[in-house]
This record gives structure tokens, sequence and C-alpha cells, in this order.
């Protein structure tokens, strides 16, 4: 199995070595509890990159509310398990204080693909994300990075904190992976209640429904109304947001005349749901 890595001083040092032997390095950010999507992301690098690191940190600067990091689930013995069939090169899984040290002091914020959408109801969560993938792209001086589509305003949030950075890393944005009935894989559909389980596929069968419609000529006010509908009929408890953005600027689109993508999150109990399409 994989060692587990704790500190940047050795990890740097392992990347320092591959480095002479003029290895690539990738890297898959994830907070752990870790399913088939991750995976997939891990195979993505693996084929991409000679070198391979895997992080695992559960990160509090993107949590808005207590309650929900420490309900976040941390299972890093079946993480590293499930990684070991991947042959990763590394598991970097360090304390907060490690990334965070005491007089820690810097947020990186991004304007722009942060607004509205999840950035609306998740105060702060944006700059939490942007400043420890800062940090993380700083640590393992990766040359590619591994994201998944299903957290499609963060990939954006990424790919907009690179360019104006200037940081040397290609992101990777990587098919989101789906159950048989169609629920976006998630570390937090272990959460759901089996009742929540069989309602959360909805989301995206009525999101699915939305995107035809447009494409077939539905104003895109009526086809997302209609959607949010179906969602609540379903049995969600609310929806948080249904909306219709831009692909990259993630601006508001009225007429079908661009890439989009269509983005929800809705609440099922007390486990939030996010899922997007293109249209």
């Amino acid at each position: 199995m994989t060692g587990i890595v704790r500190h940047v001083a050795d990890l740097r040092a392992a990347v320092a070595g591959w480095r002479r032997a003029g290895d690539s390095v990738g890297v898959v950010p994830t907070m752990g509890a870790l399913h088939q999507g991750h995976l997939s992301l891990v195979a993505a690098a693996r084929a991409a990159c000679d070198r391979v690191i895997v992080t695992i940190f559960v990160n509090p600067r993107q949590f808005d509310n207590p309650e929900d990091l420490a309900k976040y689930p941390r299972t890093e013995e079946t993480d590293a398990a499930l990684l070991a069939p991947l042959a990763v090169d590394a598991i970097f899984a360090p304390a907060p204080a490690e990334v965070y040290p005491q007089g820690f002091a810097t947020t990186v914020s991004v304007a722009g693909v942060s607004a509205g959408l999840c950035g609306a109801h998740r105060p702060g969560h944006f700059d939490g994300v942007a400043t420890v993938v800062a940090k993380l792209f700083g640590m393992t001086q990766a040359d590619q990075a591994f994201f998944g589509e299903k957290d499609w305003q963060q990939v954006q949030v990424v790919r907009r904190l690179v360019a104006d950075l200037n940081i040397p890393v290609t992101i990777n944005a990587c098919p989101t992976l789906r159950e048989p009935d169609g629920l976006a894989l998630s570390s937090r559909n272990a959460r759901l209640s089996a009742q929540d389980r069989a309602i959360a596929p909805a989301l995206h069968a009525a999101m699915q429904d939305a995107a035809r419609a447009i494409r077939a000529g539905t104003p895109v006010a009526a086809a997302l109304v209609g959607a949010e509908a179906a969602v609540l009929a379903a049995g969600f408890a609310r929806v948080e947001y249904l909306d219709l953005r831009s692909a990259e600027g993630l601006e508001p689109v009225i007429l079908l005349d661009r890439p989009a993508r269509l983005l929800a999150a809705a609440w099922l109990g007390d486990v939030r749901l996010i899922d997007n399409i293109a249209v």
C-alpha cells in the first residue's frame, strides 16, 4: 500500500527526486471519502503522468457551516485501500496545522466566476477553495491537476486562478460519473437516508428534461421554472438554485447562443446535492 505523506518537506523531497529523473507529476486534489468518481480522476492522471499524487485534506476554510465540516466523512484508511490498486506514488494527507500553520494570514480570492450559484449561497467557500488549491499546487509542484466536472463552478474558479497567477499547472476536467439511475457520485450521497436516496435521481432527470426543452426552443425561464417544480414535487426540501450559465464565464444565459451549462443545487433532508449538465 502506498505510504501516506504528512509533511510538505517530505513531499517536496520526493517530488525533487522525480524531477531529477525527468518524470512528469500529476495531482488529484480530494477531501477523501473516495468513490469511483475520484478513482476515475486518478486513472486519468495515471494515464497522463509519470507520477501521481492524491491529496486528502478536508479543508476547513471552504466550509461556511461548522456542522457540515464536522459531519464530512473522514475515511483515510479505506481511501488508502481504494488507491492501492491504482499504484499512486504518494498520498498527501497533511494535518490542518501543516496547511495553515500558526500565523497564516493569506486568502486567495477569485472574482467573477465565483459569484452566484454556490458562491452566493456559501459565503467564503470559493476563497477557501482557491486558497487551498493554490497551496496544494505549490506543495506538490505538479504539472497537471485533475478535477471532476460535477463541481463545474469550482473548475472554472481553479482555471481562472491558474491563468491569473501564472501557475504552471494544466487543469484537466474529467466527466462526472453517475449511478445507473443518474445520480452524480458524491461523498455526500452516503449521508442520504434510503428514502432520500430513492428521490435523489429526480434532480438529474429534471435537469435533463429542462435541457431537452431549451434545445427544442422552450424559453429558458419557463424551462427552469418547470424543472424546479419537478424537483420539489419529487420530494426535495428546497432548490437552492437551478440556472443556465455560459460554460466558461458562468454569465447568465437567456438565449442559447453559446456553450452553456445547466447547474443546480438542492437539499434532501440535511444533504445538499449539486449537479450540472451541458445544454
